[in-house]
C-alpha cells in the first residue's frame, strides 16, 4: 500500500549475454504485487501516487522494469478519491476489470471500486463502472475474484462491524463482474497467535489459488506494518464456497519471514515456463514498516496437490531465471 517504482533487479550476467539467473528484490520499491498472465503477455497492475498503472511485457522479469501506462486516476473530491490501495487486474468475459480499495482521505471510509476497459489490451484506460456495492456496506479492501465450478464469487478483507478492532476475510457470490449479490459469509478471522501480532488484528491480501481441482486461499495475517506479516491459507473442503465451514485453515504460516526476509506478505501467483511463480512484498529491513520492496521466487505443488512455498530467498540468491511457456518460445 505504498507508492511503487518498478525496477527490474538482474538482467545481464555480462554485457550482451541475458543472465541465466537472477536475484531478488525484483522492484526496489513496491507493495501488494498483482502479476498476471494473459495472451502471452505478463500484465503488472499496481497503484502508484494515488493512481493505478499498467505495464505489460513478453517476459515475467521484463514485466517490472516496463514502461506502465496509466489505466486510472481518480477525479478529486469524490469518497473515491483518495488512498488507492492494491488494485487486482481480472480478465472476465470480454472485458478487462480493475477491482481496487479507495476513499475520501478517511481510512474508516475505504471501500472497493470496479474499473473496466473493453479491450484485449489491458495496457490502457479504465473506467470507473462505481462502487462495488458488497453486502452490508462495510470497510472493504483488498478485493478479488473467485471462479469456481462457473460460478463468479468475489473474496475481501472487512470489518466485522464500524470500528477497527479486527480485519476478516469474507465471501460472497457475484451475478455478473460488478454485480455481488446476497450475504456475505466470512471464511476466516485472525484466532492463532501467528495471525494476531500488531493491533488491530489483521487477516487481509486474500488470493485465489486452484490447482488440479482444488481451491485454496491465500491471504495476509498480522500487522502490514510489523515485522511478523505472513502467509496463511486456507482450502475450499466443501461443495459450496458460501459455507464458512467449507474453508479449512492451515494452523501454522505458509509463507513466513526470516532474518534475511522480513514480512512476506500480500501475493500473486503466475506461471512461466513449466513453474509456478509467487510474486510478493517485503519490508525493507527490520522495522521498515510499508517501507517495501517486491521478491518472486518459483514454488511446487506436494503429492496431494496442496502449494509448497518453501521459504522467501534472502536478497541477492541466484535463482534460475522463468523460462517461456512452450506456446510462447
Amino acid at each position: 500500500m505504498t507508492l511503487l517504482a518498478p525496477l527490474l533487479a538482474l538482467t545481464f550476467a555480462v554485457a550482451g549475454e541475458e543472465s541465466a539467473t537472477f536475484a531478488n528484490p525484483v522492484a526496489m520499491r513496491g507493495a501488494d504485487p498483482w502479476v498476471v498472465y494473459d495472451g502471452g503477455r505478463y500484465h503488472y497492475c499496481f497503484s502508484r501516487r494515488n493512481s493505478v498503472w499498467v505495464a505489460s511485457d513478453d517476459d515475467l522479469l521484463g514485466v517490472f522494469s516496463a514502461q506502465p501506462v496509466l489505466a486510472w486516476r481518480p477525479d478529486r473530491g469524490h469518497a473515491w478519491s483518495r488512498d488507492v490501495w492494491a488494485p487486482e487486474l481480472h480478465r472476465l468475459g470480454d472485458a478487462w476489470y480493475i477491482y481496487v480499495a479507495a476513499d475520501d482521505g478517511q481510512n474508516e471510509n475505504h471501500r472497493m471500486q470496479v474499473l473496466q476497459r473493453k479491450d484485449a489490451n489491458p495496457a490502457g484506460t479504465f473506467q470507473r463502472m462505481g462502487e462495488l456495492h458488497l453486502p452490508e456496506d462495510k470497510w472493504a479492501i483488498d478485493g478479488t475474484v473467485l471462479q469456481h465450478n462457473g460460478r463468479l464469487y468475489y473474496v475481501w478483507s472487512g470489518w466485522p462491524d464500524d470500528v477497527n478492532v479486527t480485519q476478516r476475510l469474507y465471501i460472497c457470490a457475484m451475478s455478473d463482474p460488478a454485480t455481488p449479490f446476497g450475504p456475505r459469509v466470512e471464511i476466516s478471522r485472525p484466532n492463532h497467535d501467528w495471525e494476531k501480532i500488531g493491533n488491530p488484528t489483521v487477516n487481509e491480501g486474500p488470493e485465489a489459488l486452484t490447482h488440479e481441482g482444488r481451491t485454496f486461499v491465500v491471504y495476509s495475517a498480522s500487522g502490514s506494518w510489523g515485522d511478523h506479516y505472513c502467509l496463511g491459507m486456507l482450502e475450499l473442503v466443501g461443495d459450496d464456497p458460501l459455507q464458512g465451514d467449507a474453508w479449512q485453515k492451515r494452523p501454522q504460516p505458509v509463507f513466513a519471514g526470516t532474518p534475511q526476509v522480513i514480512s512476506p506478505g500480500h501475493a500473486s501467483f503466475t506461471t512461466a515456463g513449466d513453474r509456478h511463480w509467487i510474486v510478493y512484498h517485503v519490508a525493507r529491513h527490520a522495522g521498515a514498516g510499508w517501507d517495501r520492496l517486491v521478491h518472486m521466487q518459483p514454488f511446487e505443488f506436494d503429492a496431494g496437490g496442496r502449494p509448497v512455498f518453501g521459504q522467501p530467498q534472502p536478497p541477492g540468491t541466484p535463482i534460475e531465471r522463468p523460462q517461456p511457456s512452450e506456446g510462447d518460445r
